[in-house]
């Protein structure tokens, strides 16, 4: 804090706190122990001066704009993403319908075209599903900011909430993985040979 700052009621009670030390204190204190109080009463005031510090922040603009604006934008990439795969989906029938009017070489090509087409989709499930891990990311944030926040002024932190109720299967699916993290094929072949 700097000199002349006025001083803050978490600064009083320290200083309240180290000079009830050195008052019980009987006999003189050895240059060791002034020494170790000092760097008590320095480390106190520096715990208070973080404490306002993480208060001061502007946490609003972050819980209240910033995080729900970033999960709404996320939100909306995952509507649009599906919207355009819906239409792509609408087109490769309107081309499976066109097979039967092309020569038969055509028609293969055709196919094998829109099939591939079909496997390039399954992007919007898997984009869907790690944007969905990233706004679950951004709210854990949000409510440990709002923790740390509650911390430091003194109200306390609020009661985390509820977990949803998740399923057998819900617990075993982790989603898409990123690369490098995801199993590999090797060791599902390993599991799989283990059934037999």
């Amino acid at each position: 804090m700097p000199d002349g700052a006025p001083r803050g009621p978490e600064e009083d009670r320290i200083e309240a706190a180290v000079r009830a030390v050195l008052g019980s204190l009987a006999g003189d204190l050895t240059a060791k122990e002034a020494a170790l109080l000092a760097e008590l009463e320095a480390l106190g005031r520096t715990i208070a001066r973080a404490k306002a510090e993480i208060a001061a922040l502007a946490v609003d603009d972050i819980t209240g704009a910033h995080i729900p604006s970033a999960t709404d934008e996320l939100d909306a990439i995952v509507e649009h993403t599906a919207q355009a795969t819906n239409e792509i989906l609408d087109c490769c029938e309107t081309l499976e319908r066109l097979e039967a009017e092309v020569p038969a070489a055509a028609a293969a090509v055709l196919q094998g075209a829109v099939t591939r087409i079909y496997e390039a989709c399954s992007f919007q499930d898997i984009t869907g599903q790690r944007i969905g891990k990233v706004v679950a990311a951004l709210k854990a944030i949000e409510q440990r900011v709002e923790a740390a926040v509650a911390n430091a002024s003194g109200r306390g932190a609020p009661p985390p909430p509820p977990a949803a109720p998740r399923t057998e299967g819900e617990a075993l699916a982790n989603g898409p993985q990123l690369p490098g993290e995801a199993t590999s094929q090797e060791e599902i072949d390993r599991l799989l040979a283990s059934f037999d």
